[in-house]
């Protein structure tokens, strides 16, 4: 492999989570991906997003992404939301994270997917757009979780259903 810093084909794993160049020294750390997600519950419906695209597609999971450079885990919610679900939310509730593994197009993102609750008194209009095929609202008892495409979600529901 060929270090980013010198350009020489000196480039090794030195751990499990950096490689390092041995002409330069140069590092690079394979750092996790941050990710936020929402559980919006609306009396005793909690909304679920049916992935449009892999990993997991047709699967369930909370509407959220990825965090971008630069930007706040509370901005990088409310972006996803109004790209997601046309949704523009007022305030959420952070309440945990999980790790989890991501694996696209071959590769194995490991990402920190933390969860925020928001709580509506009613339904608002929301649309399926961008990476969300289509949104569902389930009974909180009638929820399968076995139907949720990653096991951070499940852990995540879990959690907020326990507090």
């Amino acid at each position: 492999m060929f270090c980013p810093s010198c350009g020489q084909q000196t480039f090794i794993a030195s751990s499990e989570k950096s490689f390092q160049c041995s002409e330069c020294a140069f590092t690079f750390f394979k750092n996790t991906a941050s990710a936020v997600l929402a559980i919006i519950r609306c009396q005793d419906e909690i909304l679920v997003a049916v992935r449009a695209r892999e990993p997991g597609k047709g699967m369930w999971d909370f509407p959220g992404g990825f965090v971008d450079y630069n930007e706040s885990l509370e901005q990088a919610l409310f972006r996803e939301l109004e790209e997601e679900l046309a949704f523009k939310a007022e305030n959420a509730r952070y309440f945990g994270s999980c790790p989890n593994t991501y694996r696209y197009k071959d590769v194995v993102y490991k990402t920190c997917d933390a969860f925020f609750a928001i709580e509506l008194k009613q339904k608002p209009n929301m649309q399926a757009n961008d990476d969300v095929a289509d949104v569902k609202w389930v009974k909180t008892s009638e929820i399968q979780t076995d139907k949720f495409a990653f096991d951070s979600a499940r852990k995540a529901l879990a959690l907020y259903l326990a507090d």
